[in-house]
C-alpha cells in the first residue's frame, strides 16, 4: 500500500483498537473510508476483517508499522479505521423529554476519563454528553479508544461555555445537579426521576464554583473516609447509575399499583 493511499483529509477521523474499530463499522458501515488490519495469523483480526467485509467496508491488510504511523502512539491492537467525523449536536437542538438525562463535563482534561465517561453514558442510556470548548480533553484516538467504541453511538454536544449550557439546560426544564464531595446531601436523596442534567468536575478541582452556583442542587456520592474523591469517570458512572436506579424503581412501583 502506498503512502498516498493513507493520506488523511479533514473528512477522515482515526479510530484505533479492535473494539473501537468494530463499533465504528457497526455504526457507519460502508461510510467508513477504510479499515487497516495488521498482517499475520491473528484470529481476532481475522474476525474483524470478516465483520468489516460483511458490512461493505474496504479492508487492507498491511504491516503493523503502517498502522503505527497513524495511531499517534495509541495502542491499536493491529486495527485502525478511517471514519467519518463525529456529529456534534448543538445544545439548542437537544430534545428535552421527561426522561432526559444529560451528563455535563466541567474541566475534564484527561482523554481516558473523557472516553470512559462517554462509555458509561451510552451504557446507562444518557441522552447526551456535554462539554466545553476550552479546558476539556480533545476528541482524539485516545478518547475514542477509552470509550471502547461507545463514542460512535453517543449524542455529543460541545458548547462554548459550560456555565451557559447549565443555564440553558435548567431553563429547558432539566433539574441541574452538581456533584460536590463537600455537599451535605447525598445524590440518592435528590429526586432524579424527571429530566436532569448532572455536572461532573475533575477529580482534583471538582465542578467549578460558577457552575455549582448555577445548579439547583449540590450532591455528593456516598464514599468512605479513606479517600476524598473519586476518579471523574467513576463518579459520572455512579451518578448515571443512581438516576437509572431511581427511574427503574419508580417504574416498578407504578406497575405494582396499576
Amino acid at each position: 500500500m502506498t503512502r498516498s493511499e493513507h493520506h488523511l483529509t479533514p473528512e477522515k477521523r482515526i479510530v484505533v483498537g479492535l473494539q473501537p474499530v468494530r463499533e465504528a463499522i457497526r455504526a457507519h458501515g460502508a461510510a467508513l473510508h477504510q479499515v487497516l488490519v495488521g498482517r499475520g495469523d491473528n484470529p481476532r483480526l481475522a474476525a474483524l476483517v470478516r465483520f468489516a467485509e460483511s458490512n461493505g467496508v474496504t479492508v487492507a491488510q498491511v504491516p503493523r508499522k503502517d498502522i503505527d504511523k497513524h495511531s499517534g502512539g495509541v495502542r491499536h491492537q493491529g486495527a485502525l479505521a478511517f471514519a467519518p467525523p463525529l456529529t456534534l449536536l448543538p445544545l439548542e437542538d437537544l430534545a428535552v423529554t421527561p426522561s432526559s438525562l444529560v451528563i455535563v463535563l466541567d474541566g475534564i482534561t484527561d482523554p481516558q476519563n473523557f472516553g470512559a465517561t462517554i462509555r458509561s453514558a451510552v451504557a446507562l442510556e444518557a441522552s447526551a454528553v456535554v462539554w466545553g470548548e476550552h479546558g476539556a480533553a480533545p476528541l482524539t484516538p485516545a478518547t475514542f479508544r477509552a470509550s471502547a467504541g461507545a463514542v460512535e453511538h453517543a449524542t455529543l454536544c460541545q458548547v462554548r461555555s459550560v456555565r451557559a449550557a447549565m443555564t440553558d439546560l435548567g431553563g429547558s426544564g432539566l433539574q441541574t445537579v452538581a456533584l460536590d464531595a463537600g455537599a451535605s446531601v447525598s445524590l440518592s436523596a435528590v429526586d432524579l426521576r424527571g429530566p436532569v442534567a448532572i455536572a461532573v468536575g475533575a477529580e482534583d478541582t471538582g465542578v467549578s464554583r460558577g457552575v455549582r452556583r448555577l445548579c439547583a442542587h449540590r450532591a455528593r456520592l456516598p464514599i468512605g473516609n479513606r479517600i476524598d474523591s473519586l476518579n471523574a469517570s467513576v463518579a459520572a458512572a455512579l451518578a448515571l447509575y443512581e438516576c437509572r436506579r431511581q427511574r427503574e424503581a419508580s417504574e416498578s412501583d407504578n406497575e405494582t399499583y396499576a
